[in-house]
């Protein structure tokens, strides 16, 4: 799958959080019972599930290890959005960090250190999402709502990602999730009870649509329904919920494939969606990203107020030429988190996976690595 960065439990996608930023989004009590079980990172789902090339897939500039190289025409320019059902309330205006991340415990516990100020300032000081990867039902509520609670008092968007569909990565590296369907359809009920009823974004299973491909068509189409009603559920729970679903990434599958899964999955249906996610965790350029969105927005069709949100967290020097995906040399942090990207279409820029999360290679998947997260920050490119 996308690499997990903010979980505590899991290898997977998780995207540690930190405490509300006082500054502009565009800049710049921890009860067990509530506290996120998602706040460390896991390595790309997608990633280790290679897709056989697609000849009506886009041109891209570089493809990650998890697709094969496209071949054919890139997606044109969406169309200049028109007027369409509106949104359940406008986007407040600044992201929430939470704060309960791996990158704010270093920072504080390491005053001294030579890296301090860089990642300090370039990664602590950003909002990030934070991760339910844990198949706790328990405890899910609470600490969803410790979650959009600590937002709601401040005025801030949180980010959170559920991540628990049943077979999980396929088997790979982030397997896990729900023992099955039925318990996963609990868990998202549990999961919705703490929304409440401020903005929040939910990042909807990071590769639950874009690796369906691992899955027989009969259990496919069970995992998509169970999205559908997922998205529903979240959608009615928070009245300012917004739910976007997974379209992989740019070099991975081609736009008019991932969005016919994404319309089986619920994406299209106002009731369940607000559009869709791409790039969870890996480093595709944002103008490859936005352009491809776009497109799937275009084959999904729908409302004409479907957006997507694109994960700039590692994207600033794009994806790799040779496809390597574990913490790959020479990657820089991309855009800052916003809600305000001055984008058609293109709802946030969102930092899903929190930069200096290993995959796995330079620390155990999903560990804060400040070696690694110094090398991503010092450049502070933007794609």
């Amino acid at each position: 799958m996308v690499a997990v960065a903010a979980v505590v439990t899991v290898t997977g996608t998780v995207a540690g959080t930190l405490s509300a930023l006082e500054d502009a989004d565009t800049g710049g009590g921890r009860a067990d019972e509530a506290r996120p079980s998602v706040t460390r990172s896991f390595r790309p789902v997608h990633e280790h599930v290679p897709q056989s090339p697609s000849p009506s897939a886009p041109a891209s500039r570089s493809a990650s290890a998890s697709s094969a190289p496209r071949t054919g025409p890139a997606p044109a320019p969406a169309p200049t959005k028109t007027a369409g059902e509106p949104r359940t309330a406008a986007p407040a205006a600044r992201l929430y960090r939470h704060p309960d991340s791996q990158v704010l415990d270093w920072v504080t516990a390491h005053p001294d250190d030579p890296r301090h100020a860089v990642i300090a300032d370039r990664i602590a000081g950003r909002p990030a999402a934070v991760w339910f990867a844990d198949f706790t039902p328990e405890t899910i509520t609470a600490r969803v709502r410790a979650v959009t609670s600590g937002g709601a008092a401040q005025g801030r968007v949180p980010v959170l990602v559920p991540y628990a569909v049943p077979d999980r990565d396929c088997g790979g590296h982030s397997e896990g999730g729900a023992p099955d369907l039925a318990a996963y359809d609990d868990w998202i009920d549990r999961f919705a009870a703490g929304l409440g009823r401020e903005e929040v974004i939910v990042i909807l299973e990071p590769d639950s649509v874009a690796q369906a491909g691992c899955l027989s068509a009969a259990d496919r189409a069970d995992r998509f329904a169970s999205l559908a009603r997922a998205g529903r559920v979240l959608k009615e729970a928070g009245p300012r919920t917004r739910v976007y679903y997974d379209a992989g990434h740019s070099g991975w599958h081609a736009p008019g494939k991932q969005a016919g899964w994404l319309r089986q999955a619920g994406a299209a249906s106002a009731a369940s969606s607000d559009g869709v996610f791409s790039n969870v965790s890996n480093f595709h350029t944002t103008a490859d990203e936005t352009a491809y969105d776009r497109a799937v927005l275009d084959a999904l069709g729908g409302p004409a107020h479907l957006g997507a949100v694109v994960d700039t967290s590692r994207n600033g020097n794009g994806a790799p030429a040779d496809g390597a995906w574990c913490d790959p040399a020479g990657r820089r942090i991309g855009r800052a988190p916003t809600l305000a990207t001055g984008e058609d279409r293109i709802d946030a820029y969102l930092w899903v996976k929190l930069p200096g999360e290993s995959d796995g290679c330079k620390g155990s998947p999903g560990t804060f690595s400040p070696s690694y997260a110094y090398d991503l920050a010092r450049g502070d490119s933007s794609s």
